[in-house]
């Protein structure tokens, strides 16, 4: 511990010497990593077993034998309070291997833990199914919910968790004979190979043959040798055809990228089916707020017609703004989107992003946000000094959540900065629920918020745009749903609640982020300390109503699609499906030979999540 406070004070009077005096949190986000080699080496996020790739297998195999024993205890013992209890422990006891293999498939920079996490994530998936089918266990969740003197003995907490827990044997088919059963797991099974195939090839560059290029472009991608590869939209680029080309090449049809969706949605219609839905979307949305299809579609024809002359008016002022361009294509494509409306923004408030990152420092806004949630909650941050071995990346940082009366409540791995074979998402990942031990010690939530932010360099910060600051706020909203939770079952802690109330949190947080009641507390000039002036927060402010209804049209076209996709079965190409959708819900064009599967679909939930 003397050792981190010594760091923590050599951070902060490195910044101090630039201009502004941060808190210990603070620093520790504006200043590059320093090595502690000689720190006692240890596994993934302090799990032993997990300091190297061959750890997965010793965790998962520790897993699965607990989950023999807790099966075997709430198959025999009496029904009561203990019977959800087991059941929970049940739940955690996976939760916390798939979890964090969850989050290692994707995120770690060596290809060996990779691909050892996701191993355990289908072996893991795989016993969940069966589980999610036994019998006997669920005959021991009935015999609770069918006696009526037990259940008056249990609190309304205990009788919701009861209730989720028989939800996820019912969609699963604990109804069918074994037959079916079995049918329904190895469906299941199938489903999460299928989608790790198709998720991991939609995340694929794209590599063409540079002479298809004209040469004057082909600096804005990435080469190898003779071929460019391109590996996203370049939404924001200036220059159309760089979009054109992007938009094109990017989204181009991959024959077994095709055939892959289409055995997916497939297998998720038999599934729903088989266990007695009449699509995958009912199955899906039975356990939200929006509980049909009928209603989601409903809504978004409802929202669609309401902001009709909004939408129309956004698409009016792009094609304008694209004139001005000097373009050879007047027509607002969906390439332009983005851009024009960045472009309109900027022109009409003048809100360039490098006139708002010298306000904000990440260092700053980690400030901001500690200060946030100390005036408002009573929680503060303080920075960790991670162990050898715990991180998978040197530049993440460890903050724990800590209320001021109760103590630590959890915490936030922050894996902020962009690095080669990164994923480029903003999001955040549960690596361990909350919840209330036997022993009465409360089990601390572990989290990670994953975002796509420029690292710091020599003596200058990471700067974030304001788009960057609303993403941080956002996921933190998240992180903070995990964090103050405390709820006495993991199975609904933090963001394992309704899928559509998941995001009011993190919305909530979104409206902190641009007013300036918060912003005077932190926004300062990383060089000057000057504060953001008020007139340019009120800018951006205003700034952000421009183009929104064309914005949220995108995302209902989106919603739209996947409703139809995961629908009753349409006996046509999902391309054609694509196109009819867009033209119907967007209102810009469908472009010839391009796809929307970079735009994953959800995975199913495990039901022991």
């Amino acid at each position: 511990m003397r050792s981190s406070r010594l760091l923590l004070q050599r951070s902060h009077a490195l910044y101090r010497r630039s201009v502004n005096t941060w808190s210990a949190v603070g620093a520790a986000f504006n200043v590059q990593h320093q090595r502690f080699e000689h720190l006692q080496k240890n596994g993934l996020f302090g799990v032993p077993e997990l300091s190297g790739p061959a750890g997965f297998q010793m965790a998962q195999h520790q897993a699965l034998r607990e989950a023999e024993f807790l099966v075997h205890k709430a198959c025999t013992h009496p029904p009561g309070a203990v019977t959800v209890e087991t059941f929970d422990q049940l739940s955690d006891s996976l939760c916390r291997v798939a979890d964090l293999a969850d989050f290692i498939k994707v995120a770690h920079p060596d290809a060996a833990f990779r691909e050892a996490a996701e191993r355990t994530c289908v072996e893991i998936g795989t016993v969940v199914e069966i589980l999610n089918t036994n019998v006997d266990l669920c005959q021991s969740l009935k015999n609770l919910l069918g006696n009526e003197a037990v259940l008056a003995t249990l609190d309304s907490d205990t009788r919701r968790v009861a209730e989720l827990f028989m939800f996820d044997f019912e969609i699963s088919g604990i109804h069918l004979d074994y037959s079916k059963r079995s049918k329904a797991v190895a469906l299941n099974v199938k489903l999460l190979d299928l989608y790790h195939v198709f998720l991991s090839g939609s995340q694929l560059p794209n590599a063409i043959d540079k002479q298809v290029l004209p040469e004057h472009i082909r600096h804005c991608f990435s080469i190898d040798g003779n071929r460019v590869q391109i590996g996203g939209l370049h939404a924001d680029s200036p220059n159309e055809l760089v979009r054109e080309a992007a938009y094109k090449i990017f989204l181009y049809p991959n024959t077994s990228l095709l055939l892959c969706l289409d055995e997916l949605l497939a297998c998720r219609h038999e599934l729903a089916t088989l266990v007695g839905y009449e699509s995958f979307a009912h199955r899906a949305l039975k356990g939200t707020m929006a509980k049909t299809p009928e209603t989601v579609m409903k809504f978004l024809k409802l929202l669609t017609e309401k902001l009709s002359d909004r939408t129309s008016k956004d698409f009016k002022m792009m094609k304008e703004m694209k004139k001005k361009t000097h373009t050879t294509n007047p027509e607002v494509m969906p390439w332009d989107h983005a851009y024009l409306s960045s472009a309109i923004r900027t022109e009409m408030f003048n809100i360039d992003p490098s006139i708002y990152s010298p306000y904000f420092s990440l260092g700053a806004c980690m400030e901001g946000l500690n200060c946030l949630f100390t005036q408002l909650l009573g929680v503060y941050f303080q920075a960790e000094q991670p162990k050898m071995g715990e991180l998978w990346s040197e530049d993440v940082r460890k903050l724990a959540v800590v209320h001021e009366t109760e103590g630590v409540l959890g915490y936030i791995y922050c894996d902020f900065f962009r690095r080669p074979d990164k994923p480029h998402q903003d999001c955040h990942f549960t690596i361990r629920g909350g919840r209330l031990r036997d022993d009465g010690v409360y089990q601390l939530p572990v989290v990670v918020l994953m975002l796509s932010l420029p690292p710091p360099s020599g003596r200058t910060p990471s700067l974030l745009t304001p788009s960057m600051v609303e993403n941080l706020f956002h996921e933190m909203g998240h992180a903070m749903h995990s964090m103050l939770g405390r709820t006495h079952y993991q199975h609904v802690t933090g963001t394992r609640c309704s899928t559509d109330f998941a995001e009011v949190p993190s919305i909530l947080m979104e409206y902190f982020a641009s007013d300036y009641r918060v912003l005077r507390q932190f926004a300062r000039h990383y060089q000057t300390g000057e504060p953001l002036p008020e007139n340019l927060v009120s800018r951006l402010c205003e700034s952000k109503r421009v183009c929104s209804a064309a914005d949220t049209q995108l995302q209902i076209f989106y919603a739209a699609l996947d409703q139809v996709y995961h629908g009753k079965p349409q006996y046509r190409s999902t391309t054609d499906i694509l196109r009819e959708m867009q033209e119907k819900f967007y209102g810009l064009p469908y472009v010839n030979d391009t796809e929307c599967y970079r735009k994953p679909l959800p995975l199913k939930t495990l039901s022991m999540h």
